[in-house]
């Protein structure tokens, strides 16, 4: 069944949807789930760990299903599974079935992003104008929303297992109504089809762009709030203004992506992006003040908001590989910044001080905009020597 560019790009908005509301759904009851099994801050930070082991440990298992199925079939799967994983993290009675749980969650919130992000660059052929970035928006959306579900889930009472369990239903029924309008992208016929990819030289440069950035959304993630209190030291109601500010920084930025990509082109939107990260960091580590340090961190969300996307989509069109295929050779570089740098960052603040593990972080600015321009430059080398061939 044929479907319209139009309907094609809601299906694809409706599994971003599906994958932040669900996900942040998740995270807004850690504290509850703490209680209800009884965990201190370490064994807490120990089972937790159990979620990006599994999402990375099956990078190289979603990339090899890429290359033998449609990315809407592994897409749905990935929903079916990640929903009923998360129903299931709501009736663990033991810390190891947590644990256990929360790999599988990782490893099917892998199949579902990879496939979703080679559905998105599906749907983006489908235009002659970028409107890519506008999924991560959509996801940042359903993250914020799902934020406030929770927040009224845990002043009602209601308990983490009814929470999920109607969460994990209606996300999936989304899943099904929008399956159907999804695009079909048949994988590329190859003759040696790999259990494991790893990005070759040229991919490299994209997955380590995408490794910067991850890194430092998961700095952000796990750090700014601790950054606010020991570097800052607002008032005890402001301490999570600065993380509060780098999302919503982060969410208009995917909104509003579109528009300068088709004004700036992709490579200089990703130079500017790397500046701002760049800035930002220096800004926040120098002038750890409130209204300082906020712009900073408004800097480094505009900065991060639509670098990965943005790269994925490149990757996909300077590749022999399918688009799931190469999405998974660099997002297994990309989310090993995520797993990796926030551990190094405590242990830098640790060593040095949380300023200085902040300034550090301001050379993944310079790593991404070095990288970019290396990219560009070669690519317009690849163009002027096809172009004197023909």
């Amino acid at each position: 069944m044929t479907t319209t560019p139009r309907s094609a790009r809601l299906a694809t908005a409706a599994f971003f949807f599906i994958s932040g509301f669900s996900f942040s759904s998740w995270a807004s009851r850690i504290p509850d789930i703490q209680r209800q099994l009884s965990l201190n801050k370490a064994q807490l930070g120990f089972y937790l760990f159990a979620l990006p082991i599994g999402l990375v440990m099956t990078l190289p298992v979603t990339g090899y299903l890429l290359q033998r199925h449609s990315s809407r079939n592994i897409m749905m799967i990935g929903v079916l599974v990640f929903n009923l994983m998360l129903a299931m993290i709501g009736v663990v009675n033991e810390p190891w079935q947590l644990g256990l749980v929360l790999f599988c969650f990782g490893s099917s919130r892998n199949l579902m992003n990879i496939s979703v992000n080679a559905q998105s660059v599906a749907v983006q052929a489908l235009y002659n104008r970028s409107i890519i970035t506008t999924f991560h928006g959509v996801w940042s959306l359903a993250g914020f929303a799902a934020a406030a579900v929770g927040a009224v889930m845990v002043d009602v009472k209601i308990t983490p297992a009814w929470h999920f369990l109607v969460v994990a239903v209606l996300m999936t029924i989304m899943g099904f109504i929008a399956f159907p309008d999804s695009p079909h992208e048949p994988p590329k016929k190859q003759a040696d089809t790999k259990r494991f990819i790893w990005p070759d030289k040229h991919l490299m440069k994209y997955g380590l762009i995408s490794f910067a950035v991850m890194a430092c959304e998961g700095t952000m993630y796990d750090w700014s709030n601790i950054f606010f209190q020991e570097a800052v030291h607002p008032p005890q109601k402001l301490i999570a203004a600065g993380y509060v500010i780098y999302m919503i920084a982060m969410s208009t930025g995917r909104f509003t992506g579109d528009r300068l990509v088709n004004r700036l082109g992709i490579p200089t939107m990703i130079r500017y992006s790397g500046i701002l990260v760049l800035c930002g960091f220096l800004v926040s580590a120098v002038l750890p003040h409130t209204i300082s340090a906020s712009i900073g961190f408004m800097m480094i969300g505009f900065g991060v908001s639509c670098v990965v996307p943005l790269v994925l989509r490149m990757a996909t069109m300077n590749t022999q590989l399918s688009s799931g295929s190469a999405i998974a050779a660099v997002s297994t570089v990309g989310y090993m910044g995520f797993l990796v740098v926030p551990p190094v960052v405590g242990f830098l603040a640790e060593g040095l001080g949380i300023r200085w593990a902040f300034a550090v972080m301001a050379l993944f600015g310079v790593l991404i905009t070095a990288l970019i321009l290396q990219i560009k430059e070669a690519t317009q080398k690849t163009t002027l020597t096809d172009n004197l061939k023909s």
